[in-house]
């Protein structure tokens, strides 16, 4: 990889939306661009920075919130804060946003107490906690990308369906309207534990309840994210060097065991 080739990291507001590990996801990213030379630059995106700031990054990382931070970040994410970060979605640019932020991109949040809160609607989906006495949605979550056409490209570059491995922890349930679901569950709940389908995928935008250790537990999305933010930034065919995953997926084929998923 060529030196001059860079990349800088926008992390939405890390301080109120870390809950769950989310920046695992983060240094994830840093590293696999580190051990392949490729110069990385983490800028927060908060209440400091300025909408202009917003269209500087190449890749989108959000995490999860409780309700009251979750509210703090919906609200400062307005005006032209949002129509850059929607500008940077509708133009391309990759993110992985999990847990909480995907509700940032739908239309609403109804938490379990407390008035709707409003999201940037540029995901046709909505968020509803059923209430204060409905047990939440946790454990492991398994499931296989389906949404086109990152399941044809992850396909390509793994050679067999991309699973997906994951910890969820959330009250709320998600509807989609008019948007791909990420893809189909295999072993947990979901976006709502009805329907069999979890997370959103638009453009490049990943949108999913699995918890920060997403990309470490899926390094082959973290390369994916890599590789389609250079491409798009850089106009070219990138090819990644590849890394030694071994560790990695060990870890992911015990826990396909643990949960009877493979002989």
């Amino acid at each position: 990889m060529s030196e001059s080739r860079s990349l800088t990291i926008g992390w939405l507001y890390p301080n109120l939306m870390s809950t769950y590990g989310d920046r695992g996801n983060v240094i994830c990213l840093q590293r696999r661009c580190q051990w392949r030379d490729i110069p990385v630059t983490i800028l927060p995106l908060d209440q400091q920075t300025e909408a202009e700031q917003f269209s500087e990054v190449d890749v989108i990382v959000g995490g999860g919130a409780q309700d009251r931070q979750q509210e703090i970040v919906m609200r400062d994410l307005q005006g032209s804060k949002a129509d850059t970060l929607r500008s940077k979605l509708d133009g391309g640019t990759p993110g992985v946003f999990t847990c909480g932020s995907p509700q940032l991109l739908g239309h609403y949040y109804e938490p379990a107490l407390g008035q709707r809160i409003e999201g940037l609607g540029l995901l046709d989906l909505v968020t509803k906690h059923p209430g204060p006495d409905v047990s939440r949605c946790i454990g492991n979550v398994v499931f296989e990308i389906t949404a086109s056409p990152l399941a044809e490209d992850l396909t390509k570059m793994l050679g067999q369906p991309p699973v997906i491995i994951g910890f969820e922890n959330h009250g709320g349930r998600t509807y989609l309207g008019d948007v791909q679901p990420l893809g189909k569950v295999q072993s947990g709940y979901g976006n709502n534990g009805e329907d069999g389908y979890e997370g959103a995928f638009y453009r490049h935008a990943i949108a999913t309840y699995s918890h920060g250790p997403l990309l470490p537990k899926n390094p082959f999305v973290a390369d994916w994210l890599i590789k389609t933010a250079l491409q798009e930034k850089y106009q070219t065919e990138i090819d990644l060097m590849p890394l030694d995953d071994k560790l990695a997926q060990q870890a992911r084929e015990a826990m396909l065991k643990r949960l009877e998923l493979v002989g």
